[in-house]
């Protein structure tokens, strides 16, 4: 068996447009070019709600691996998983990934919460190791899931080196929100807090998935069309990477009103654009939007994202100082291959 061999096991479909799936997909690259003998490993679909069948189905290809071999296991599908974690656990290196816990998840009744922080909390203690992207996670993961520090390693998402977004050129400032249409991203405040300043000229695009929650992406249509939005919103839906970089490049500002991110990629790659952003002090976004490269205020505030919009919209040297320090910043963010790196360190780990 070659020393360094690993099997990684994600839900869904790995070209899903996501950040957590792009995390997947570049660290398979990653690794692979490494000279690891990285196996993909599809759970199947319905993760954190999966039917009875796929669990059956994803505990046959989970348990049919080689003894030894290190099984990472993505988060999404673990913490659903506990009785299958704590039977794996007992015969293979399982290490988990936890992007953000699942009951963090934006829109969950109480019982619903609760009943993922159970099941989540005992499928981590089945892992031998686990792995954030933040250590917001990690501090999450310590304080509210019994898991010790000892066992966690942040490896934060890699940023690919791009150039400096050139602006829309135009008056009418280029906002733009990247992220899937769910209730954490919190699409439905920006909207609201644009509604009160259409006597200010911009235009605002948002890049994300709307069939992972069709109700939530019609009823932002809808509240677009109500508040009198209609030509001046574009939902450009889920996009590859080179349509993504034309949208990065095009604009003149960045923002994203999430309620929660475990990290926070889309903050990362415009901070990679030199783009002024604007964010909420949600999660672990304040350790992606370092101090002077964006304004960050309180999730679910409207009257404060609102005053935040107004002033970068009007103040043209406030953007450009964001704008400066976002520059400098990207150039300390990390590339693809170190975080591979460190997360190639806790794979051989397990496997001793």
């Amino acid at each position: 068996m070659p020393e360094q061999r690993a099997v990684f096991a994600v839900p869904g479909d790995l070209n899903t447009l996501t950040g957590g799936y792009a995390y997947a997909r570049r660290m398979l690259a990653e690794l692979g070019a490494a000279g690891w003998d990285m196996r993909h490993l599809p759970l199947g679909e319905g993760f954190p709600h999966p039917t009875v069948q796929t669990l059956a189905h994803a505990y046959r290809l989970l348990g049919s691996q080689p003894e030894g071999v290190p099984l990472l296991v993505d988060g999404l599908a673990l913490g659903a998983m506990p009785g299958i974690a704590q039977a794996l656990g007992k015969r293979q290196p399982l290490v988990a990934l936890v992007h953000h816990p699942l009951a963090l998840e934006s829109g969950l009744d109480a019982d619903h919460t609760r009943a993922l922080v159970t099941t989540e909390r005992a499928a981590l203690a089945a892992a031998c190791h686990v792995v954030t992207t933040s250590r917001t996670t990690a501090g999450a993961l310590v304080r509210d899931y019994g898991v010790s520090a000892e066992r966690i390693t942040v490896v934060v998402p890699g940023t690919d080196a791009v150039p400096t977004a050139c602006g829309s050129g135009s008056q009418q400032l280029a906002l733009l929100s990247v992220g899937t249409l769910v209730p954490r991203k919190g699409h439905d405040l920006l909207l609201a807090a644009l509604a009160a300043l259409q006597d200010l000229p911009w235009h605002l695009t948002i890049v994300g998935d709307a069939h992972r929650d069709a109700a939530t992406a019609q009823a932002l249509r809808d509240a677009t069309l109500r508040a009198g939005l209609a030509e001046r919103v574009v939902f450009a839906g889920a996009v590859d990477a080179t349509h993504l970089s034309a949208h990065y490049e095009r604009a003149d500002l960045f923002v994203l009103a999430s309620r929660h991110e475990g990290f926070g990629m889309a903050f990362a790659e415009a901070l990679a654009y030199g783009l002024p952003l604007l964010g909420t002090t949600a999660g672990a976004i304040p350790e992606s939007v370092p101090a002077g490269a964006g304004v960050l205020v309180p999730p679910d505030d409207l009257a404060a994202l609102t005053a935040a919009l107004r002033m970068l919209l009007t103040d043209q040297a406030a953007r450009k100082q964001l704008a400066a320090s976002a520059r400098t910043a990207a150039a300390a963010l990390p590339p693809w291959r170190a975080s591979a790196a460190m997360l190639a360190d806790v794979l051989r780990q397990a496997a001793r």
